[in-house]
This record gives structure tokens, sequence and C-alpha cells, in this order.
């Protein structure tokens, strides 16, 4: 999921922007839990695709790694019949010497079911 933000440390981040974008793996027992073909028997994708895009819209952290955590621990406290989930963030245009197409951090967390 893309997604332009103003997350960063440096001036020019908070100030221009730059494009993210999010990839999140979700584990829910779909072989056990979802019976008749009923949506409230899932997570619907486009539920958590609101979440991402509105936590990532209104939250600016100088760490990638603080937008990773945050957003993580949003959708496993909004979708608590979640197992696990699984966040990769890349961010592109970062003003820094070297060459490459962007920067990666990938987060993961649980729901405690017990």
């Amino acid at each position: 999921m893309p997604f332009n933000t103003y997350n960063g440390v440096f001036a020019e981040e908070k100030k221009l922007g730059q494009k993210i974008e999010v990839d999140c793996e979700m584990t829910y027992p779909i072989e056990a839990k979802v019976r008749t073909d009923n949506l409230e028997e899932t997570v619907s994708y486009a539920d958590v695709y609101d979440t991402i895009a509105q936590f990532v819209a209104h939250h600016n952290y100088n760490l990638i790694e603080s937008l990773a955590n945050n957003l993580l621990h949003e959708i496993l406290r909004t979708y608590p019949m979640l197992d696990e989930v699984r966040l990769r963030i890349r961010k592109y245009s970062v003003p820094i010497a070297g060459i490459f197409d962007n920067i990666e951090i990938e987060v993961q967390g649980a729901n405690d079911h017990e």
C-alpha cells in the first residue's frame, strides 16, 4: 500500500514528504473460523486498509521504526481476533548519500488469546 508521509529526521522529509509502502500480513485461522461465507467471520481487508491509511495520515515520527511499532500496536488493538501481524515499511527518497532504491524495516507482533 503506497502512501505519502512526512516521517523522518531531516527537515526536507518533514517539509516535502516522501513515499512509503506498507505491506501487512495478517494471521487468522480461516480454516476454523470462516464457515458461512459471511464477512462477520473474518477480518475485512478494506477496514484494515482504512486503519492503516488513517494512522499513516495522522501520525508523523522521526523514525520509521516508531511508525512501524505504533502502527503494529494499532492494528493488533483494533483487530483482536488476529493471531499475528507482520508489517514491512519501505521508505523511498531518503536524503542520504548512497545508491539504493529504498530502506525497509519489518516488525511483527501477536495478540494474546489466552
